[in-house]
C-alpha cells in the first residue's frame, strides 16, 4: 500500500477536475489512510524547484462545484516535444521529475489529463513508477471510455447559446453562426445542434459545400422562416480544403465559424453573424453529471491504485467505471459516425449538415435534401 500519492492535472482545464481532486483525496485518506500531494502546473511542479501543495480534507472542502483546477495546469511544458508531427519524449525532464518523486517522498502518481498529458503519463509508467491516469477532454472523443467530465457542461453551454441567439435571430431575420470546440470531432457541435434546435449542424466528419448551407437557408426562406442557425465546429472544413487556423504556423483553431459567415452574406445577401463561444465552453461550474462523473473517476483511480494496478486509465463502459492500459487508451479517436443514430436524428428532424451529396441527390430526384445520408445516395436508408 502506498503512504502518499500525488496528483497533477494537464492540459486545457475542464469543469469536473476539482472533483476528481476531491474524490481523490477524499478516498486515499479516508479509505486507504494514504497522504495526498497536489503537483502545480502539471509535470512542471517537478521540475527544478518543484511546487506542490499538501492536500487535506480540509483543503478539497467546498471545490466540488468550482470549475478550473485548484492546482494549476499547462498545455505545453518540457516533457514532450513535437516533431514532424509525432510526439517525443526527452529522457532528461522525465528522469529528473522521478529523482524529484522521489525526494518529495511520492509513490505514485494520478494524472489527469487529454491525450498529450496521458502520453506522457505513459512514459512514467515505462519507467517503472506507478502511475494512474483519468480521461479528460470536453470533446468526448477518446474511445476508451464512453464519456468524459466537461462533456455534459459543454454542450449545457452551448445549447443556452443557441438559445439565446435563436431569438436574436428570428427577430432580425439573420443567419447566425456559433462556432464551437471540436478540433477532430463534432460532438459539442452535434448535441448541442439537436439540442438547440438548430437548422445547419457542421462537424468535421462530414465536410460541407456553401451550396448546400445556401439551399438550406432558401429552402426555409421559401417556407416562410426568413432566419436560420448555424452551429459549427471549430475543426469543420468545406470540401476539398483544411481545417482553418487562428494565425498561420500555429496548431490553434479558430476562424471557421467567421468565414462560413463571410460566404453566407456574399452568396444569400442575407445578414450573418457569427459567435465564438470560445473558452466559455469550458469555464465556470460543472454540471451534476460532470461532478458525479468526476467523483467517480476519481474514487476509482485510488481504488486501481490501491489494488496494485498501474499504467492504467479509468474509463467508464456501458455504466461501469473500468480500467484500460495506458498505451490503448488514447490511440483511437472516437469520431461522430456519418450515419450513426444521432446524425440520422438530426436530419429526420429536417437538420443539414450540408453535404455536398445532399444538394445533388436533390435536385436529382426532387426530394427534401434532409433524407440523404452523407455517404449514400439512397434516400431514407436504415
Amino acid at each position: 500500500m502506498y503512504k502518499q500519492i500525488g496528483i497533477l492535472t494537464g492540459g486545457g482545464d475542464a469543469p469536473g477536475l476539482n472533483a476528481v481532486i476531491r474524490a481523490v483525496v477524499r478516498t486515499a485518506i479516508g479509505e486507504f489512510g494514504m497522504k495526498c500531494v497536489g503537483i502545480e502546473d502539471s509535470f512542471e511542479g517537478i521540475l527544478g524547484e518543484t511546487h506542490t501543495q499538501k492536500l487535506t480534507l480540509k483543503s478539497v472542502s467546498g471545490i466540488l462545484p468550482r470549475g478550473g483546477t485548484i492546482l494549476g495546469t499547462r498545455n505545453r511544458g518540457s516533457f514532450v516535444k513535437n516533431v514532424n508531427g509525432v510526439p517525443v519524449y526527452p529522457e532528461m525532464p522525465i528522469g529528473e521529475a522521478i529523482a524529484n518523486l522521489d525526494i518529495l517522498g511520492i509513490e505514485a502518481l494520478i494524472v489527469l489529463g487529454g491525450e498529450g498529458t496521458l502520453g506522457i503519463a505513459e512514459q512514467f509508467h515505462k519507467r517503472g513508477f506507478p502511475v494512474i491516469g483519468v480521461p479528460k477532454t470536453i470533446d468526448n472523443d477518446l474511445a476508451a471510455t464512453e464519456f468524459t467530465f466537461g462533456f455534459m457542461t459543454a454542450i449545457d453551454i452551448a445549447t443556452e447559446a443557441l438559445d439565446r441567439l435563436h431569438t436574436t435571430a428570428a427577430s432580425h431575420d439573420r443567419v447566425m453562426i456559433l462556432e464551437v470546440m471540436g478540433r477532430n470531432a463534432g460532438w459539442i457541435a452535434l448535441h448541442a445542434g439537436l439540442a438547440g434546435s438548430a437548422d445547419i449542424i457542421l462537424i468535421p466528419e462530414i465536410p460541407f459545400s456553401f451550396d448546400s448551407i445556401v439551399r438550406k437557408v432558401q429552402s426555409r426562406e421559401a417556407q416562410g422562416s426568413r432566419f436560420t442557425n448555424i452551429v459549427v465546429a471549430e475543426g469543420a472544413m468545406e470540401i476539398g480544403k483544411s481545417e482553418l487556423y487562428q494565425d498561420p504556423g500555429t496548431q490553434r483553431l479558430g476562424g471557421v465559424g467567421d468565414y462560413v459567415r463571410r460566404k453566407v452574406e456574399e452568396l444569400t445577401d442575407k445578414e450573418a453573424r457569427c459567435v465564438v463561444l470560445g473558452h466559455l465552453q469550458r469555464g465556470g461550474s460543472p454540471n451534476a453529471f460532470d461532478r458525479m462523473l468526476g467523483t467517480n473517476f476519481g474514487a476509482c483511480a485510488v481504488r486501481a491504485l490501491a489494488s496494485g494496478e498501474t499504467g492504467k486509465m479509468v474509463a467508464l463502459q456501458a455504466g461501469t467505471v473500468v480500467t484500460v492500459p495506458l498505451d490503448q487508451a488514447c490511440t483511437s479517436i472516437k469520431r461522430v459516425q456519418v450515419d450513426g443514430q444521432l446524425v440520422r436524428t438530426a436530419r429526420d428532424i429536417g437538420i443539414s449538415f450540408a453535404a455536398p451529396k445532399e444538394s445533388r441527390l436533390a435536385d436529382a430526384v426532387g426530394i427534401d435534401p434532409r433524407f440523404i445520408s452523407a455517404e449514400t445516395s439512397h434516400p431514407l436508408h436504415s
